[in-house]
């Protein structure tokens, strides 16, 4: 399945969908490498929506998590 979008064309049929290992509640974030754009997902419900990143998105989010902004 493609995903039109105005980063560009996500082809979910190309993705290899990948999670961290030790899921202790039952959750799970999916994430997806296709072409220039990366794609996360509720791995437990994988019809669930894709949110598509860019390159430079998805490094400002991982450097945020890294630096603890996102911690409650």
């Amino acid at each position: 399945m493609t995903l039109s979008h105005p980063k560009g064309e996500f082809d979910g049929s190309r993705a290899v969908w990948r999670s961290a290992p030790g899921d202790s509640h039952g959750s799970r974030v999916e994430v997806a490498f296709v072409d220039d754009l990366i794609g996360l997902r509720n791995g437990t419900d994988p019809d669930s929506p894709i949110l598509v990143f860019t390159q430079d998105e998805w490094e400002a989010f991982v450097a945020g998590a890294k630096d603890g902004e996102f911690d409650a």
